[in-house]
């Protein structure tokens, strides 16, 4: 009897492929779509019809099962309620961490073991040896850093078929095979509203927020913010602030209802060579102290770092200093291409 697989298909490209290779090596496959997210947001209506008809059209290409499985009130409670409750206290959450460690590899995991599957599978960029996580071999499309959260009993019950390879070469291989989604561009955004920006996102969450004053390095008003949540550190954009050299935001008091910002690229409240880190994660069990690589955002080099593990917080001191470290983020921990875990930066 062949290993059935349940594979979370999104109606993309890289999770059609997924299902692809899996049908291919022999592995008794299920498409399944997770209903997460079905809500239209101002001036974007939500794209989840298409999506499933799409991954529906691959299923039936292949000859395989297909299901959907409505994730959508667990989705809300877990996933989106959790980031708006950071943004309003004046943090930067990320989202897609949260949905893999709640959904993909908790409920989706869970519903699909429950319903006969062996394992299941996803099209992230990345792989998995021995109930370790390593980072995907096209260090471009690389996704371990969303992963961290993952645990080691989920990751040996989960497959990852495409971290072996490069996007253009998965694209290649779904032209070949004639899938529908072949030439589907890859979904942008947030994890769940697509093209909307966070900031309308918020919005259409919470309504207008009460404005308030920004501030400058000598203390002086130099402009109004429609709303401190919406703003992060580092943050260059959408300030407002007229004329001269550009502004950065590097801090924001909720309470006060205040953003501060500098011209100064090199004012220290930019930049920070220690990282404390709450809510933290192990994959394999916490590392020993000593030297590793810390990625302190998606696509963010590496940087070789100390790590100091107290009362399961971690403190890591960085070989070099790094801009625009954002409280609410996530740091991920790597030894070479392992992932060892990491946590939520904190002040």
């Amino acid at each position: 009897m062949s290993q059935k697989v349940y594979v979370g298909m999104s109606g993309g490209v890289d999770s059609s492929v997924t299902a692809a290779l899996l049908k291919e090596r022999g592995f008794d496959v299920t498409g399944v779509y997770m209903k997460n997210w079905s809500k239209d947001l101002p001036g974007f209506a939500c794209p989840w019809k298409e999506d499933f008809q799409d991954a529906k059209r691959v299923a039936v290409q292949l000859g395989i099962d297909f299901k959907m499985y409505d994730f959508e009130t667990e989705y809300r409670q877990k996933v989106v309620d959790y980031m708006v409750a950071g943004y309003q206290a004046g943090i930067t959450p990320n989202p897609d961490i949260m949905c893999n460690q709640e959904v993909k590899f908790k409920l989706f995991l869970d519903a699909a073991l429950a319903d006969g599957a062996d394992m299941i599978a996803t099209g992230h960029y990345a792989r998995i040896h021995d109930g370790q996580l390593l980072a995907g071999q096209d260090s471009n499309k690389d996704q371990s850093y969303f992963l961290y959260r993952v645990t080691e009993e989920a990751l040996r019950k989960s497959l990852m078929p495409i971290g072996d390879m490069a996007k253009p070469d998965v694209r290649q291989l779904a032209t070949k095979l004639g899938l529908a989604t072949a030439d589907k561009k890859d979904s942008q955004g947030i994890c769940f509203v697509g093209k909307v920006g966070i900031k309308d996102f918020l919005l259409a969450e919470l309504g207008e927020q009460p404005h308030g004053a920004i501030i400058d390095e000598q203390g002086k008003t130099i402009g109004e913010h429609d709303g401190a949540l919406f703003y992060t550190i580092g943050q260059r954009h959408g300030l407002d602030v007229g004329g001269g050299l550009p502004y950065y935001v590097v801090g924001k008091d909720m309470a006060k209802n205040e953003v501060y910002v500098t011209t100064d690229l090199q004012d220290e409240r930019l930049w920070r060579k220690q990282l404390k880190l709450t809510s933290v994660h192990w994959i394999n069990g916490e590392p020993a102290a000593g030297s590793y690589q810390v990625r302190t955002r998606y696509r963010a080099p590496l940087v070789p770092c100390e790590l100091l593990v107290n009362d399961g917080d971690a403190t890591l001191t960085l070989q070099e200093e790094v801009r625009a470290i954002t409280p609410g983020q996530s740091a991920v921990l790597y030894d070479g291409a392992r992932v060892l875990g990491g946590g939520i930066v904190t002040i």
